[in-house]
């Protein structure tokens, strides 16, 4: 599955303007705090709508601003893993991993909880509540959530933000079996050189 963004915005006082091009693998969107990176997520993913440009996923175009085409959210079956976990609080984790599995339709469902929650290590945090859980297992389960909705490709901003080391390579563990073994597309922000030189399979600077 390829990407294929050419998009701009005015975003506060500035304007947010990205162009690629990017074939399967792990793409790393890089650049410092402020330029914009979270944007385009938001634009890809339909959360924000460009003023201009288009986007291009797998060959399926979700926005195009001279054709009129504006995708739901919904159905860009994008997964979206927030740089905050964003878990449901009044749920217990293995309620919130199930939450996922009920956004997608059946015939969309790729991959199992049994399977998510032990390539993530996160099979012992089912019965847990997520106040309860550390910055690196709540991410885990975030990223498990997600995955369980069936998406075709996922965005992920500034994942390992605000994790000490170990948790941060735990995390790291999680991304390259993603991008290797389930070869699902991903999208990635960060803003740290060594993440995106031992994840990323292509790097857009901006």
């Amino acid at each position: 599955m390829s990407f294929d963004v050419d998009i701009s915005r005015a975003v506060g006082d500035g304007r947010v303007a990205v162009r690629f091009a990017a074939e399967t693998g792990l793409t790393i969107l890089f650049g410092p705090s402020g330029v914009g990176k979270t944007s385009v997520l938001n634009m890809i993913a339909g959360l924000l709508i460009p003023e201009q440009g288009h986007i291009v996923v797998g060959g399926e175009r979700l926005f195009d601003a001279a054709q009129g085409i504006d995708v739901p959210t919904p159905q860009r079956r994008a997964g979206y893993v927030f740089q905050e976990a964003r878990l449901f609080r009044h749920l217990r984790v293995e309620a919130n991993l199930a939450y996922g599995q009920q956004l997608a339709a059946p015939e969309h469902r790729w991959i199992d909880t049994p399977a998510v929650t032990d390539f993530l290590g996160i099979g012992h945090l089912l019965d847990r509540w997520p106040r309860t859980l550390s910055g690196g297992e709540a991410r885990r389960v975030a990223i498990g959530r997600a995955l369980l909705a069936g998406p075709r490709f996922l965005l992920l901003d500034e994942p390992l933000s605000s994790l000490d080391r170990p948790r941060r390579e735990e995390i790291m563990v999680a991304i390259e079996h993603i991008r290797d073994v389930l070869k699902l597309p991903i999208l990635m922000v960060t803003h740290d050189p060594a993440e995106a030189a031992r994840l990323g399979t292509q790097i857009i600077e901006m």
